[in-house]
């Protein structure tokens, strides 16, 4: 009894939790969110090895793909309505990333194209072929079609969204009021109608307030890789000793590298932001939606069909690509047409 009394009492000394109380905590969503962010705000102050780096930069283009392949599948924009508060997340992980990879070209970028870890290496290498040029060129047309492109329009969409969202409240809050006066639905019903009508005006409202965090992560993107390349010349001319050429190919190659590994999950995501705000018109699956459109008209498989036939049959244009895809266009169109005539005797 002594003992047992002696061990509780040096437990609730020392307060502090076990190994398993700790993975409870962790367990709940609300802590281990809170940990996530506080970790990508102490990724922007304190310096991290590369191969920390790595690990994170695999996250980084996990979730972006997690977040893409979600917003394929849904059934409607509402059931991701926690996309804005996941954006705003993934561009301070992006931007937190950011620091810790300059940190590490800038400090150590005169070792060799692997200073950064392994993860911006391999994108570097690989995407420019060795040429840094190459590398800068493919990193200035990512940067353009996330930017110019997805960004914009996506933003725009949902700004257009939002503003007819906001002017059709009151008409369709009078229609809810009028079904519950006729007594076509109940009052929980109504309820429900009203909160749907709620979430849906607040959830393009804040995409259209989301989409400016993509525009700024591609500007300070292209900032980032611009200081990058500069500071990094400096440094390793300077300081380093480093030839001009030398200096030049290794702090490029990084940089470039680096933009990339952040690029690439920006554009993902952003193409899943424009995915999402056009898909409010659309009921169900985004593949079942475009199936079931694009193959309801057999004439217009028909008639591109026919276009890729005849382009095949033009001179200098590679005959197999262009005859294999109107053969499968009118494959499809011959089926569709079928399914149409099949279900219109069963109407009539």
């Amino acid at each position: 009894m002594v003992d047992i009394t002696a061990g509780q009492g040096t437990a609730g000394k020392s307060g502090l939790p076990s190994l398993g109380e700790i993975g409870d905590i962790l367990k709940r969503g609300d802590i281990a969110l809170a940990v996530g962010v506080l970790t990508i705000l102490v990724v922007l102050i304190l310096p991290l090895p590369s191969i920390v780096l790595d690990l994170f930069l695999a996250v980084s283009i996990t979730v972006s793909i997690l977040i893409l392949m979600t917003s394929l599948f849904i059934q409607a924009p509402l059931e991701f309505s926690s996309f804005p508060t996941i954006l705003l997340i993934s561009t301070m992980l992006r931007l937190s990333l950011n620091m810790a990879s300059t940190r590490l070209i800038l400090s150590h970028g005169h070792e060799g194209t692997a200073a950064a870890g392994h993860v911006i290496e391999a994108f570097g290498n690989f995407v420019m072929g060795g040429n840094f040029v190459i590398g800068i060129i493919v990193f200035a047309i990512l940067v353009i079609v996330n930017f110019v492109v997805i960004t914009k329009g996506s933003g725009r969409i949902a700004e257009v969204a939002a503003r007819f969202q906001l002017d059709s409240m009151p008409g369709k809050q009078m229609a809810i009021d009028a079904d519950l006066s006729a007594g076509l639905i109940d009052e929980k019903a109504a309820k429900e109608r009203r909160k749907a009508l709620e979430d849906e005006s607040g959830f393009f409202g804040a995409m259209d307030g989301a989409s400016k965090f993509v525009r700024g992560d591609a500007i300070a993107g292209l900032l980032i890789v611009g200081i990058n390349i500069v500071g990094g010349i400096i440094i390793g001319v300077a300081q380093q000793g480093l030839s001009f050429s030398e200096a030049a190919r290794s702090y490029t190659v990084l940089t470039v590298g680096d933009g990339l590994v952040t690029q690439v999950p920006a554009l993902i995501v952003s193409t899943a932001a424009g995915l999402l705000v056009s898909k409010a018109g659309i009921t169900g699956a985004a593949d079942k939606a475009l199936m079931r459109q694009l193959s309801g008209y057999p004439q217009a498989l028909g008639m591109s069909a026919g276009v890729m036939l005849v382009l095949a049959l033009l001179p200098g244009i590679p005959t197999l690509p262009f005859l294999a895809l109107g053969s499968g266009a009118a494959a499809l169109a011959w089926n569709a047409r079928k399914k149409k005539r099949v279900a219109n005797a069963a109407e009539a």
